[in-house]
């Protein structure tokens, strides 16, 4: 019976110590999954521009055609850096939301640690005076049986 307890003992301890690195890289996971797919939107959003660019560019026959065409340019040129400043602004808040679940993940396993430190603490109080009160009992026991022996003797 004291093995099996022994034994429940020890799986949940495992199991409170693993525990927070499955949320960790549980959260880890999470944010490169996030991120993998903001940059695989932004890529896609990217390419198509280019291939855009590549069609009019190829659709050019004219020198009116060329200069629409340039005109044209210097705009999604202008576009286009305003979409990766607002990607860039995505991707730092991406970055702070991470850190924020990361700092706050953090706070809760420090939380916890110091809980089980507590309760590891108060189990180790517990067993030394449940120690220590099994031995001294047993210890008046055997000195009241040799005193009621040597009362015997005398008489």
């Amino acid at each position: 019976m004291q093995q099996d307890q022994f034994f429940n003992a020890f799986t949940e301890q495992t199991r409170n110590f693993f525990e927070p690195m499955r949320k960790l890289n549980g959260l880890m996971l999470d944010n490169m999954e996030k991120m993998t797919q903001f940059q695989l939107e932004s890529m896609k959003r990217y390419s198509q521009m280019g291939t855009e660019r590549l069609r009019s560019a190829s659709d050019i026959k004219s020198a009116d055609d060329m200069r629409d065409f340039a005109t044209r340019q210097s705009e999604l040129m202008s576009e286009l850096s305003q979409q990766m400043m607002d990607d860039a602004r995505a991707m730092t808040e991406l970055s702070l939301a991470f850190r924020e679940e990361l700092e706050k993940a953090f706070s809760d396993v420090g939380r916890q640690a110091m809980e089980q430190a507590n309760v590891a603490t108060e189990q180790a109080g517990n067993t030394a005076r449940s120690a220590a009160a099994s031995s001294s009992g047993s210890g008046k026991s055997s000195s009241s049986s040799n005193n009621s022996r040597s009362n015997k003797n005398n008489s």
